[in-house]
């Protein structure tokens, strides 16, 4: 018997993790490598920034979750170029993994459009430290504003500006309205509640696009109504030090500037001319997910523009990413099929608060507490590990009786000492 066939997996976000799990126990030989050692579970990133999950509790290390897999490996490291023609992918240390199938899975980055004041100036919610910081920073903003006497700068410090009406903005905004509502009047005696302004900035016409118009009223009326000031049709012109500079040319003081407003695919390097890529710089793949203009490759999630049923790319969310990973699985195993990829669309959920959320799943509209409910199982059931799903279930659980966000220290590591650096044992400073 020859040597198992070498797939190659870049990536290890929800495309990414589904197709090694589904390659898992078959006779394949899978790498699956990742600058982290861990799946983040990004649609409860916002609650890490607001006070109420840990870290460890939306990620799974990733070689605990193979840890029966004895065909799926993991590899630590930065992936620096895909040659489709030798077939092999290089990494940052210089390691060569030479591949028979390779599946490109790297997800998405924050996109700013080309504006580098907005980039300098704002904290964004992609991944786990931008999470981490954005808590620590509001957190720190709350402190500052309780300690001083000027009420320019408190009301500077207590201003919040979140930057995007997509899912991800509004579902931090009602978390972020919620945190002030309830702990603070408890904690913070030094200013009223009334003095935290948080500003929703959403340049199109209404929140939540993708949603029904009936959905989308209805989260702005829920976040109206927990005191967030939203504000659509108003497009983000720049940045400074004092806020935020519309294109109508209002200027908006605040300390914080959170920018949720687009995301762009975070494409490998590759060698040029071997692949397409389409004009939001997705890579150009086929109705079976194969990389046009290369061999034995395969794009997924994010970073690849899998056409939809007429013909248009997939939207840059979860669900299609783990349904194509699975597919793709499939393909390899099969040596490929005439059945092209069709995404099937469970539907789309956002949370605007405890016992408000929306969810279009086909024709049903749900809103309120029974959206709520729905939002709660679903991704109670796709959070990766069991022990997670219950540590979560209970962080949710105390919260809706006792109204408490327990996250709320403010942690940053220590700078490694000098002769650690030296030997490489450290990697510079980051808040935790």
């Amino acid at each position: 018997m020859g040597p198992l066939p070498r797939v190659v997996i870049v990536g290890a976000g929800f495309g990414g993790l589904q197709c090694a799990k589904k390659l898992g126990g078959e006779p394949v030989d899978v790498t699956l490598v990742d600058r982290q050692n861990y799946h983040l579970f990004t649609p409860l990133l916002y609650q890490v920034a607001s006070c109420l999950l840990n870290p460890s509790e939306i990620t799974a290390p990733v070689r605990k979750v193979f840890r029966d897999s004895p065909n799926v490996r993991y590899h630590h490291g930065e992936v620096v170029d895909v040659d489709f023609a030798e077939q092999h992918v290089r990494l940052a240390d210089g390691t060569i993994l030479p591949y028979d199938e390779v599946v490109l899975a790297t997800g998405s980055a924050t996109n700013y459009y080309g504006n580098d004041a907005i980039a300098k100036r704002s904290l964004g919610l992609k991944d786990l430290g931008q999470a981490r910081q954005l808590r620590n920073h509001v957190l720190d903003c709350l402190e500052r504003a309780a300690a001083t006497t000027d009420p320019k700068e408190r009301r500077r410090l207590l201003t919040f500006c979140i930057i995007g009406g997509g899912p991800t903005g509004v579902e931090y905004a009602g978390a972020l309205a919620e945190l002030v509502r309830l702990v603070l009047p408890h904690e913070y005696p030094e200013f009223p509640p009334s003095d935290v302004r948080i500003v929703l900035l959403e340049g199109g016409d209404r929140l939540l696009p993708m949603f029904r118009k009936r959905l989308s009223g209805y989260a702005r009326r829920e976040l109206e109504r927990l005191g967030v000031d939203v504000r659509t049709d108003t497009l983000v012109a720049s940045a400074d030090g004092n806020g935020v500079i519309t294109r109508d040319g209002t200027e908006l003081v605040t300390a914080t500037i959170v920018w949720t407003a687009g995301v762009q695919p975070a494409v490998v390097p590759h060698h040029p001319g071997l692949t397409r890529t389409t004009r939001h710089d997705r890579l150009a793949v086929d109705d079976h997910l194969r990389i046009l203009g290369a061999r034995h490759a395969w794009g997924i999630g994010d970073v690849a523009a899998a056409p939809d049923r007429h013909g248009k790319p997939l939207p840059m969310l979860s669900p299609p990413a783990m349904q194509a990973g699975r597919y793709v699985a499939r393909q390899i195993l099969r040596g490929g099929s005439r059945r092209p990829f069709h995404y099937w669309s469970k539907g789309t959920m956002a949370t605007i608060g405890r016992r408000a959320a929306v969810a279009q799943i086909g024709p049903i509209q749900l809103t309120g507490l029974i959206g709520w409910l729905a939002w709660l199982v679903v991704h109670l059931y796709y959070l990766i590990g069991f022990d997670n799903r219950l540590r979560v279930m209970m962080r949710w659980a105390w919260y809706y009786l006792r109204l408490d966000r327990p996250v709320r220290s403010i942690l940053r590591a220590d700078p490694p000492r000098a002769e650690w650096t030296e030997r490489g044992m450290g990697t510079g400073t980051h808040a935790l």
